[in-house]
């Protein structure tokens, strides 16, 4: 019964090969088909099968693949990663080999898809082995790469046939091994390539929204706040509207950036999306409560730091910063504010070991940001606002 199984699934391979049909070879070599639950494909040793059945190139692919969910039913996943990456490889030498065609793009999704989240497995596997963290991770990048190298390297203009219509989807794998890795630097040169090829308009909608969301992400490290807002309301405003875990993802980053660049999110769409902890921030920033500030970070600094957000996030308490200074000229209703009347209100917050100095570096700073019009008499210590709009408004963000 066995043999007769793997047969008839190889028969499958070659019939598709044949027809140069891709999706469904992707299929039959994806690890997430339904044919890998069939106990009657599990071999490590299927080249006489092989042999028999399929012709080359395609007989290395199916060779890999068997030996892959093999080693997956034994819960071997090193050993599967291995086998994953060797096909991943054969995949690349084909397409290569193959200068008029790019029929295989489907199969090379699929297969480098696969790869990424083998080696995710494969690193919990080793996990607590003395070994590199990431190193498999990083040896898959590398698999990526070779994919990528062989689509860029198609200088065919023509968009129906060019393997460059495949080089979004593997600069996206590749995003997420390198966000993973914590090697964003490698991102760039990526980046730089999707920006310059003639077929970026070309790649689907579903692509493009990924390879903003990590684009966009890269620049709020960056602290290039306004392109990352430009890349990730892209990604959140074209997100279909049933993807709630995926358009969730974006405004985690989203909301931070929108409010480092000045604008305060809508309490409804926080509350629609399940990330409440900004609104709480949101009322402490606009409030000008420092203290205030300082509880909610404690209190979601684990949702803040699991969402690699904490250090962004904290930016923002210059803002509260602004807010309570723009409270103390409200109060004094002066154009001459003392700086001292500053770090009053500031230790009133709960900043006790601000002193006077300090106090007058954060004013400064906010002067620097233009969050604060006017200027800094040393001499007299106090600052001069403008007379007109010292303390620009905050734009609300519907």
């Amino acid at each position: 019964m066995a043999q007769i199984m793997l047969a008839h699934y190889l028969q499958l391979i070659e019939r598709c090969w044949k027809a140069q049909d891709g999706e469904k070879l992707a299929s039959f070599l994806s690890l997430r088909h339904e044919h890998t639950r069939s106990k009657h494909l599990y071999t490590d040793r299927p080249e006489s099968m092989i042999e028999r059945f399929i012709s080359s190139p395609v007989d290395e692919l199916a060779s890999y693949h068997l030996k892959c969910i093999f080693f997956i039913s034994n819960n071997q996943y090193i050993q599967a990663y291995q086998q994953q990456s060797n096909l991943t490889q054969c995949i690349a030498r084909v397409l290569q080999s193959q200068k008029e065609e790019n029929w295989l793009l489907p199969v090379m999704y699929v297969v480098c898809l696969d790869l990424r989240l083998l080696a995710q497995r494969a690193e919990k596997e080793r996990a607590g082995v003395n070994e590199k963290p990431g190193e498999i991770l990083e040896k898959a990048a590398e698999c990526l790469m070779g994919c990528f190298r062989v689509c860029a390297a198609d200088n065919r203009s023509s968009e129906e046939d060019t393997k460059r219509l495949g080089m979004l989807n593997l600069v996206n794998q590749l995003f997420k091994v390198y966000f993973r890795i914590n090697k964003l630097h490698l991102c760039k040169p990526l980046i730089r390539a999707i920006e310059s090829s003639p077929f970026k308009e070309s790649f689907s909608l579903s692509q493009q929204i990924t390879y903003r969301y990590f684009v966009g992400r890269k620049a709020m490290f960056d602290s290039d706040y306004k392109a990352a807002d430009e890349y990730l309301t892209y990604a959140f405003e074209n997100c279909h509207r049933s993807s709630r875990r995926n358009k969730r993802l974006i405004l985690i980053y989203l909301v931070p950036v929108k409010m480092l660049l000045g604008y305060i999110p809508n309490k409804k769409v926080l509350e629609k999306y399940n990330v409440l902890e900004f609104w709480d921030l949101v009322q402490a920033v606009c409030q000008g409560n420092l203290k205030l500030f300082d509880e909610i970070m404690e209190k979601h600094e684990a949702f803040f730091i699991n969402c690699g957000i904490y250090l962004i996030v904290d930016k923002l308490k210059i803002l509260a910063y602004r807010n309570l200074f723009r409270r103390v000229y409200l109060i004094l209703n002066t154009h001459q504010i003392p700086i001292d009347a500053f770090q009053t209100a500031l230790v009133y917050l709960g900043q006790t070991d601000v002193d006077l100095d300090e106090t007058q570096c954060i004013v400064a700073n906010l002067i620097y940001e233009n969050k604060i019009k006017g200027y800094i008499s040393h001499q007299h210590k106090k600052l001069v606002v403008s007379k007109q709009n010292p303390f620009p408004s905050l734009t609300s963000l519907s």
